[in-house]
């Protein structure tokens, strides 16, 4: 029995171990096997992005960083997708999407801006 491509099932010529025909092959068959994480992935990333160019327009916008919640809405900013948090002061969070976050304030009806200064880049003390 020859053996044959995983993906197109071409017979394969070469190697007693080989699988795919051409490098085309292999790409398309790792490609459908991902596609299902990658999208989910992907999916995230694209609210992520969105996220954080509604914080840099709303972080032009209002010069004294104080934003009330319903603007963030009307925005689309999801509150469901956030990069991490940071702890300020006791009891109190800021939630950052890449290097901008929000804090809600003590009234609960607007939140802080907050923009985060980068890391030094590794190695740099």
């Amino acid at each position: 029995m020859i053996p044959t491509c995983i993906e197109c099932s071409e017979p394969l010529r070469g190697r007693a171990d080989k699988k795919f025909c051409d490098d085309v092959c292999r790409t398309a068959y790792h490609n459908r096997l991902n596609k299902n994480s990658n999208r989910l992935v992907r999916i995230i990333n694209r609210r992520l992005q969105q996220n954080r160019r509604i914080l840099d327009m709303l972080w032009n916008a209002h010069p004294l960083r104080r934003v009330p919640a319903e603007v963030l809405r009307q925005n689309g900013y999801d509150f469901r997708y956030s990069t991490h948090i940071r702890n300020s002061e006791p009891g109190s969070q800021y939630i950052f999407c890449y290097d901008l976050g929000l804090k809600v304030t003590e009234d609960g009806q607007e939140f802080q801006l907050l923009k985060e200064a980068p890391a030094p880049p590794s190695g740099v003390k």
